[in-house]
């Protein structure tokens, strides 16, 4: 049976990352981005089934993404709950409220709109898997990242109790936390940090990787190789887990 994968954020980066791998493997993918050009050219260059424009923050947004996938798929056998953003860098006590407010609803809330909808979805089919982005910053603290670091936590407890909600059904849930991947989005992150902290961002490039056993930032493919297998067989018996894939990471900056 040909499987039916979804992915919020597929545009670039991680997800875009995942869907060429399912995309290889033959499945029907349906990605999601908020940003129109980056559709434009996951349609044009990738056989992906369905290519949505959609800010997962904005219900409706998300429940036309859905619906668009129903009428397509009619139904779906894993969600990857991927999209989000780094949000500012400051201390708890200047930070923007608004900006705090906004990472917050794109990095939890949307990952909540996609879940709860697969959820319904899945209990009918009495199989499936829900995989969530998480992060390192949520299993750690991390100065100067609170709202990106309180949304990654509450990836990790939605993780865990969709976990036991769905466990009934055949529905599995884990989410990933990946450490500092090397690309354009920890470029922005490590900008930003810089800003906050004072530090330069080859300072804190070094930080970062010595900060892990590996001594080394991960890759786009090593958090894909991890998101495959666990929507395999061969993890039947993994759900309610929050997975680092981050080199081991010793310490935070």
């Amino acid at each position: 049976m040909t499987r039916r994968v979804v992915i919020t954020g597929g545009g670039s980066g991680i997800g875009l990352t995942i869907a060429r791998r399912y995309l290889d493997e033959g499945a029907k993918v349906a990605i999601c981005d908020n940003d129109p050009d980056l559709v434009k050219t996951v349609s044009k260059y990738y056989k992906v089934a369905i290519s949505f424009c959609a800010d997962v923050s904005d219900s409706n947004q998300m429940v036309a993404f859905h619906q668009h996938i129903m009428d397509e798929f009619g139904g779906v056998d894993i969600m990857y709950a991927n999209a989000g953003v780094g949000g500012p860098a400051g201390s708890v006590d200047i930070i923007d409220h608004q900006e705090w407010k906004r990472c917050v609803e794109v990095n939890l809330f949307g990952a909540f709109h996609s879940a709860s909808w697969a959820s319904r979805i899945m209990k009918l089919q009495k199989t499936g898997c829900i995989i969530f982005t998480s992060s390192v910053s949520g299993l750690f603290g991390v100065p100067n990242r609170s709202p990106y670091v309180a949304a990654k936590w509450g990836i990790v407890g939605l993780t865990k109790s969709m976990a036991m909600e769905l466990g009934d059904y055949g529905v599995r849930v884990n989410a990933i936390c990946p450490g500092a991947v090397s690309g354009p989005r920890m470029e922005k992150v490590l900008s930003i940090e810089s800003d906050a902290s004072g530090l330069t961002q080859d300072e804190l490039r070094k930080v970062y990787s010595e900060g892990t056993a590996m001594r080394s930032f991960v890759s786009e493919d090593d958090v894909a190789d991890m998101a495959v297998f666990l929507a395999s067989d061969k993890a039947s018996m993994i759900t309610g887990q929050a997975i680092a894939v981050d080199g081991y990471t010793e310490r935070t900056v």
